[in-house]
This record gives structure tokens, C-alpha cells and sequence, in this order.
């Protein structure tokens, strides 16, 4: 248990709040911090819930607890659990309001526990806050440890693999971190190599109940990625930003950059590809999804995410198409607050968590977004330039296992004008499938009659492609800054 958290929360009941809100998805560990606070400000621990009350007196609602600490003289810590679902009752919250004088004579604190708590405006002013964390490193060291001494081990485990398995299970909650752990144990008859691994794949299990959030692996670092050089080298420059050197020359952790351009362009690729080169988990949060959960709340949705991501840092959270979330929330006024405590986290948070944006249609993104602060930088990824299709067609052959020095690159390229990356890609898939369907190596006539069948997305989006060039210009930074692409947003 950390032992910050409990001396906050101790704070807080030695400062005099009668109402605290503790947040956290895991009840069980609430409940063990709230021990360790009871013990150091000397008050019992008394915990109500709505089935059972406080030692089956006041259960039901809320207006019950507060009668049975109405009935207590002595100072007391009241822990109410479940709190996110008793506070919409009108009479429970008038009683907690009419108590707060005498919880405050008898030094009674109401501690309200659930993973989302909206408190009524009326009680905004009067309750204390402290959001519980996923368990970090440490913490899980600690129980993994304990796991391991009452599982009849004869040898201590070796620290190295201990410390793998920590890592591997960063991301889940402490009992959900102990279970699979025991597992892995169990499986392996002991702490084996193979630890580590099976605690990813049940981690990957897990975490599937957190909706609209999933684990990613990023096959290619950014020599994967055509073109778009000058993104490229802000993103190397930062490679080592995260580290406690940095800290000490005076940089700030780098929070992410929002990419924006051309579909089928390389955004969400070289967002992926960032993770890979800094050798970062990479979890993708699909703010989409989030609101069209009918079965989840989206705060609590949103909420566990961040927490999943910050307990993982350095992490890379990646929200591909940022402006379908926004665009969902459009008509639904209650999602407004959770819009903007999801950017107050983009501009304050303190973890080392790099969100990589993207978006295809800027027009349905809110200014406030776009804002300096919510991310480190703003790049415009166009339509590659002949240089880039060059290369990016030289990767494609590589990665179907032909040498590029065989085709004549540089004129293809040029035939393929108005192509995007992701559309040259489908150039080579498509001139392979020709040829293998002939039974005969591919050539330069299957590359190039495929580009000129390829009827590119600039066709059919011209005016969109231009709108979106014309507001770039003088808001963004060009993700390529070859010459031609210069001309090109000339003509604009």
C-alpha cells in the first residue's frame, strides 16, 4: 500500500474534512489504506453498505448511515461503500447535509468510496478528494513477494524475473495482479522464464473489460515508416527525453503531439511505430467506442483508461481519429464534463504518458484541443511527395521480400502522383497478387498498370484535401518539409 496515499488521506482527516471522496476501482484496497488511517489519527474503522449497514443497523440508503452516526458520540471513520450509487437520493444528501455540523463536533469523517463519485453541487465545497492508483511497481513487488514465500518455495525467486513478472502485470489492479501471478506460478511450478510472458497474456485478458482500451504491438519502429522526415527527427530528439538525465538538465517530460492530414497518410502508423522505437507499451483508446458503450459508463470508461496508461508510464496512449469521440459527444450535454476533465489531464498531467493523436477532419475539432499545452506540437501529414513515394514503395517491395534496386523506383513514383502511403501499399499487395495469379515474378508493367488502375482518394476529395491544406498552412507544422510539398500547398 502506498504510503502516500495513506498520509494524504490521514491529511485530510486531521485538516478537518467531514466528507471525503476516495476513488477507486478496488474496495478491498481502499478498505486496507483506511485501516492504516484509522490506526494513525485514532478513530475506528466502521463500514457501511447498503445490504448490511454498520453491524446491520441503517442499511438501505444513505439516510440510514448517517442516523447510525448520529447515534455514535465518540469520533469515527465511516466508510460508505458503493457511494456513486446512494447519492441520488434527495433525502440521503439532505441528511449528510444536516449532519455536517455534528460529524464535524464529534471529528466523524464520512468517507465516501466508489470508482466514479459525482457529489451534488450542494456538496462540491464540502468533501475532501483522493483518486487510489493502480498499484505500481513497488506495491506489486511487495504482494508478488508475498505470493511467492506463502507458495512453499524452497528458494527465494530470482529478482531479475521477479522484477519482469512487476512489469508484465503494471496495468491491473492489485487482487487481479495476485491471481495471475499465482497463476503463473502454479503453471510453471515456481517462478519460471516463461512468467513474464504468461502474465501478459493474461493481462491482455483482463484488461478486455476496459471498454474501448486495448494492448497493441507495434511490429515496426519509424525506419518502417515513408517519408515524413522532419516528424521523424522531432520524435527521435525526444527518444531520451524521459529519463531522470533529462529531469536533471531541466526538461519536462514530453506529453505527445496530435497529427493531423491526408487519410491513408502514415498518422496512425507512425503512432504506433513511436512506441516501438522507444520501446513503450502502446494502448489505444477509442474515444469513439467509449460513447457508443451502452452498457459502461463513458467517465468511468475514460477514467480507467488514464489509470491503466499512467500505471503502465512511460506508456504511449494512442487516440486514433481524436475528432469521432468529440463528434459523438456533440449531442449529449452530460459528456461535456468529461470532455473537459479529459483535457485538464492532457495539460496537467505529471506521468509519463505520451498520447499521439490523430484525426483526419479538423473542422470537428474543438479549439480548445488545439490549444498549446495539450500537446507538445501539431504536424500536418500530407500527401507524400515523389521522394517519399519513392521510399515507400521500396519498404512495400522489401517487406514482400523484393529488392527495390531492381524496379525503376524513382519513375514509378513519379507515375504515382496523388497516391497516399496507404494506397501505394495496396499498389504492391495488388501487382504481387497479378503475378502470382500468372505464375511468374512480379515486374515493372504489374507495378505500374496497378498505379494506373488506382483511382487515388485525392479524386474524390479534392476540395476536402485543399480545405484541409489551407487551414494547415499557418496552424501546424509541415510533417515533411521537402521542397515540392512546399509548392504543392502553394497551389493550393
Amino acid at each position: 500500500m502506498s504510503r502516500e496515499h495513506a498520509d494524504e488521506l490521514a491529511l485530510l482527516v486531521k485538516a478537518g474534512w467531514r466528507v471525503v471522496v476516495l476513488e477507486t476501482f478496488e474496495e478491498d484496497r481502499a478498505l486496507r489504506l483506511l485501516e492504516r488511517v484509522a490506526e494513525t489519527t485514532k478513530r475506528p474503522l466502521q463500514v457501511w453498505s447498503s445490504t448490511g449497514g454498520i453491524g446491520g443497523a441503517g442499511a438501505g440508503s444513505l439516510r440510514g448511515c448517517m442516523e447510525v452516526a448520529a447515534s455514535q458520540e465518540e469520533p469515527a471513520l465511516f466508510a460508505v461503500l458503493d457511494a456513486h450509487r446512494v447519492l441520488d437520493a434527495a433525502d440521503g444528501v439532505r441528511a449528510l447535509r444536516d449532519a455536517l455540523p455534528e460529524l464535524g463536533r464529534r471529528r466523524q469523517v464520512l468517507v465516501l468510496i466508489g470508482p466514479v463519485v459525482d457529489l451534488p453541487m450542494e456538496l462540491e465545497r464540502e468533501a475532501g478528494r483522493l483518486s487510489l492508483p493502480l498499484p505500481n511497481a513497488s506495491e506489486l513487488r511487495g504482494l508478488f513477494a508475498k505470493v511467492a514465500e506463502t507458495s512453499g518455495g524452497k528458494e527465494k525467486p530470482d529478482p531479475e524475473l521477479l522484477d519482469a513478472c512487476v512489469r508484465a502485470a503494471l496495468g491491473l489492479a492489485g487482487a487481479e495482479a495476485v491471481r495471475v501471478f499465482r497463476k503463473a506460478w502454479l503453471v510453471g511450478k515456481g517462478l519460471d522464464a516463461a512468467a513474464p510472458g504468461r502474465i501478459v497474456s493474461e493481462k491482455r485478458q483482463a484488461l478486455r473489460r476496459t471498454p474501448a482500451l486495448t494492448f497493441h504491438d507495434s511490429a515496426e519502429g519509424l525506419d518502417g515508416v515513408g517519408g515524413l522526415g522532419e516528424l521523424k527527427n522531432w520524435l527521435r530528439d525526444r527518444r531520451k527525453a524521459f529519463g531522470a538525465e533529462a529531469r536533471r538538465f531541466g526538461l519536462p517530460a514530453p506529453r505527445g503531439l496530435l497529427l493531423l492530414g491526408v487519410q491513408g497518410c502514415g498518422k496512425s502508423l507512425c503512432a504506433k511505430a513511436v512506441a516501438r522505437e522507444w520501446q513503450f507499451p502502446l494502448l489505444r483508446l477509442d474515444l469513439a467506442a467509449v460513447f457508443g458503450a451502452s452498457d459502461a459508463s463513458p467517465e468511468l470508461t475514460v477514467r480507467e483508461a488514464i489509470a491503466v496508461a499512467e500505471s503502465l508510464a512511460p506508456a504511449v496512449l494512442w487516440i486514433d481519429e481524436i475528432e469521432k469521440g468529440f463528434a459523438a459527444a456533440e449531442n449529449d450535454s452530460s459528456t461535456s464534463r468529461l470532455f473537459g476533465s479529459f483535457l485538464t489531464w492532457l495539460a496537467e498531467k505529471e506521468s509519463p504518458v505520451f498520447v499521439a493523436a490523430t484525426a483526419n477532419d479538423v473542422m470537428r475539432l474543438p479549439p480548445e484541443l488545439l490549444r498549446r499545452g495539450r500537446f507538445d506540437e501539431l504536424f500536418f501529414v500530407d500527401l507524400p511527395s515523389p521522394a517519399e513515394r519513392a521510399e515507400i514503395l521500396s519498404i512495400h517491395l522489401r517487406k514482400h521480400g523484393r529488392d527495390p534496386l531492381q524496379f525503376p523506383i524513382e519513375d514509378l513514383a513519379g507515375q504515382a502522383e496523388r497516391h497516399s502511403g496507404a494506397e501505394l501499399a495496396q499498389v504492391v499487395s495488388a501487382a504481387l497478387y497479378k503475378a502470382f495469379a500468372e505464375n511468374r515474378d512480379l515486374t515493372e508493367t504489374d507495378l505500374a498498370d496497378t498505379i494506373h488502375e488506382t483511382v487515388p482518394l485525392y479524386e474524390t476529395y479534392e476540395e476536402r484535401i485543399k480545405e484541409l491544406r489551407n487551414w494547415a498552412r499557418t496552424r501546424t507544422r509541415a510533417a515533411t518539409l521537402d521542397v515540392r510539398m512546399v509548392d504543392l500547398f502553394g497551389e493550393s
